[in-house]
């Protein structure tokens, strides 16, 4: 119970934080897409192969491109206040019924993604930790070398290769069989085998993080004197390394964790390029293609949005993992 003004303070803090770096961002964003040039006029009269002078003019009229820059950043924060995220001229549907048909599966993988990664990294770390120096210990930091070394895309085109197209186990590419008609268990499986190959693609980098960073710092929390005093007073090696160490050593990992959130959604638009995955990463590589900037700001502001209630849950876990930090 002493712990809850706490977190509730973590909350207030991040909240009152939150709300001007959101606005800040959205209106930095806004900008920097209006200096790539071209826009979705531009792109769809060329598919439609009438890019001619009065037909330029008469898309960026109807989108609203030809108003000056400050009257369409008005005009988008006025959208904003009303909780619209306006209309996609390339797909000519609301904003966000496009990002709510796609967020599940991104949310689906980047979840799967840092769980598989974070439990792999603490693991893999604690064994190092535990096997400073030794044979296990030198193997694994081999392994972490690997994984931070060898790029996200190019994991998940071997994985394909080897669990795809060798051995047969699982597909390469999709969100489900499409047509089978599942549903239940059978459906979720269906989708589990789906997600398989790209989270563990996009989980890698982050396991060999995660583990180098858990090492380091068990091995540092293990020469402090409350673990040699928990020691002395006859406890097991289990409890306190799992009580005092792997405890303590977790702060600076779920701090690690919460900034690489972007890192992971920045990933992701990889990740569902190559396993042809339905989510809001995919979604955005469209939209730069396309030169649809609507989607493009609604994607970069939900972003933001979701970084910023991640840290929220990482100030409150901290908070919660050690009473010794001060939340004003």
């Amino acid at each position: 119970m002493k712990r809850l003004p706490r977190l509730l303070r973590a909350l207030r803090r991040t909240a009152l934080q939150a709300v001007p770096t959101i606005i800040g961002i959205v209106i930095l964003n806004f900008f920097l897409l209006r200096l790539t040039p071209g826009d979705a006029a531009d792109v769809l009269a060329g598919e439609a192969g009438a890019a001619t002078v009065e037909t330029l003019t008469a898309l960026k009229a109807k989108f609203g491109f030809d108003l000056p820059v400050l009257h369409q950043l008005l005009a988008y924060l006025s959208n904003l206040a009303q909780f619209s995220l306006g209309v996609s001229p390339r797909y000519n549907q609301p904003v966000a019924d496009l990002i709510a048909a796609r967020l599940p599966n991104t949310l689906a993988l980047m979840g799967v993604a840092l769980l598989l990664a974070l439990l792999i990294g603490i693991t893999l770390g604690a064994v190092m930790a535990s096997t400073a120096g030794r044979l296990p210990d030198k193997v694994l930091s081999v392994l972490s070398l690997l994984f931070y070394s060898i790029p996200s895309f190019w994991i998940g085109l071997m994985l394909i290769v080897l669990f795809s197209v060798k051995l047969g186990w699982l597909p390469s590419g999709g969100a489900q069989t499409i047509g089978a008609g599942l549903a239940g268990w059978e459906a979720v499986a269906d989708r589990a085998r789906y997600l398989v190959l790209p989270a563990t693609a996009l989980a890698l980098f982050y396991v060999a993080i995660y583990a180098r960073l858990t090492r380091s710092d068990m091995l540092e929390v293990k020469a402090q004197d409350h673990v040699r005093t928990a020691r002395a007073k006859g406890l097991s090696p289990f409890a306190v390394t799992t009580g005092h160490v792997l405890r303590n050593a977790l702060i600076p990992v779920t701090t690690m964790a919460g900034i690489h959130l972007a890192g992971l959604m920045g990933g992701a638009v990889v990740v569902e390029t190559v396993y042809s995955w339905p989510g809001f990463g995919r979604l955005a590589y469209e939209a730069v293609m396309g030169r649809d900037f609507q989607v493009l700001l609604g994607i970069l502001l939900l972003s933001s949005l979701l970084v910023v209630a991640i840290n929220a849950a990482i100030d409150v876990l901290q908070a919660w993992l050690d009473p010794r930090i001060e939340v004003r």
